[in-house]
């Protein structure tokens, strides 16, 4: 397994929170072992202390991506460190569940669970993930979406570095709000010209049918 794969902790646990809206799904203990996913046996160590743990790694998290999308990448780094350097990861070769036509192992690198509590191991494994997405692949890599207000993480692993939402509901949205501002404004030019808003409409290369979705 790449330990780029990691980096997926980081995404599911900063889109628990959608500050523009004031929602919150990580309210309990069993929304904190939810972020686990299969590894059930870390899971079961998140008490209802880390609720609160887990917040504040998020906010960490979050200024991450905000720095990634404000283009400031010295700051993004920065702060990525700090985490790193909280929360130390135990790196591991493993073959567990991976066999070769052979029956041998394929050996890969593993980050092995923290053992003091559940918030220390998730992020640990979240910020090391997003560490090695980062160097891989560019710190533009790291997005927010762009569909107000949505604004949840995503990476970017476009091969042309063109995503701008965090998925295909968001970009289906935005594609439709820029329809409906162009016919907007072909309907006020049509006011001020004299022109009927379906004439002005054939007159725009862009007001044919609304767009579906891009640029996930």
């Amino acid at each position: 397994m790449e330990l780029a794969y990691y980096s997926d902790y980081a995404v599911r646990l900063v889109n628990t929170e959608e500050p523009v809206r004031g929602k919150d799904s990580l309210t309990s203990v069993e929304a904190v072992r939810d972020l686990f996913g299969d590894n059930q046996s870390a899971a079961r160590r998140a008490t209802e202390a880390d609720v609160t743990r887990f917040r504040g790694v998020r906010a960490r998290l979050r200024a991450v991506f905000d720095a990634a999308d404000g283009d400031d990448e010295t700051l993004a780094v920065d702060l990525l460190n700090s985490l790193l350097l909280e929360f130390p990861v135990s790196p591991q070769i493993s073959g567990h569940d991976f066999r070769d036509d052979d029956g041998r192992p394929l050996w890969h690198m593993h980050l092995a669970d923290h053992p003091s509590n559940a918030t220390a191991g998730y992020a640990a494994i979240a910020a090391m993930g997003l560490a090695f997405h980062l160097t891989e692949c560019g710190v533009d890599r790291l997005g927010l979406c762009e569909a107000s207000p949505c604004r949840n993480a995503y990476l970017d692993t476009s091969t042309n570095r063109s995503r701008r939402y965090c998925s295909d509901r968001c970009a289906t949205r935005a594609n439709v709000a820029a329809y409906r501002a162009r016919k907007r404004l072909a309907a006020d030019r049509s006011d001020s010209t004299g022109l009927t808003a379906d004439s002005a409409q054939r007159t725009s290369p862009n007001g044919d049918r609304p767009p579906g979705p891009s640029g996930r």
